[in-house]
């Protein structure tokens, strides 16, 4: 029930709706989309933010049962605004560009989350284990925040 309210409030307060023209990536390459924000409602927002986020997925058996794990092994993360007062019926389009993780850089390699971008990608030749990336924009706001992602691919076959 708490859910249902939840996206109630948030459909109340706005929309925002987030494009890309393109959904597959390799390493290094900048994604560049758009998104578009809708306010039916005097919104306080924190700040206006982009971010690309990898998520490692692992299912386990164990005595006939199974079992999903997730854990965010990358996240980078593109500021558009600062706190600010988004009135009642504004709408804006805002456009936006993040990089994916250039795997092939020393820098990348031997950072954290280069290691744990390795590790998990070694892991992908078990078949319980793969990597979601996602794209999502988010105004950060008193009350609810209003958000949208989208789901991508990026080629990380070059780090097994």
């Amino acid at each position: 029930m708490a859910a249902i309210a939840y996206y109630i409030a948030r459909f109340m307060r706005g929309s925002l709706k987030l494009s890309l023209p393109r959904t597959v990536f390799n390493p290094g390459d900048t994604i560049a989309g758009s998104f578009h924000l809708h306010t039916k409602k005097v919104i306080e927002g924190n700040n206006l933010i982009v971010r690309l986020v990898g998520t490692q997925h692992t299912k386990t058996y164990e005595d006939g049962e199974s079992e999903t794990h997730s854990r965010e092994i990358y996240r980078d993360e593109v500021f558009l605004e600062e706190a600010k007062v988004y009135a009642a019926g504004s709408t804006a389009q805002y456009d936006f560009e993040i990089s994916t993780p250039n795997v092939q850089s020393p820098e990348f390699l031997n950072s954290t989350a280069g290691q744990f971008l390795t590790a998990a990608v070694g892991l992908l030749s078990n078949k319980s284990t793969h990597l979601k990336w996602e794209i999502e924009a988010r105004l950060d706001a008193k009350g609810v925040d209003l958000a949208a992602t989208k789901s991508i691919s990026i080629n990380t076959r070059q780090l097994v």
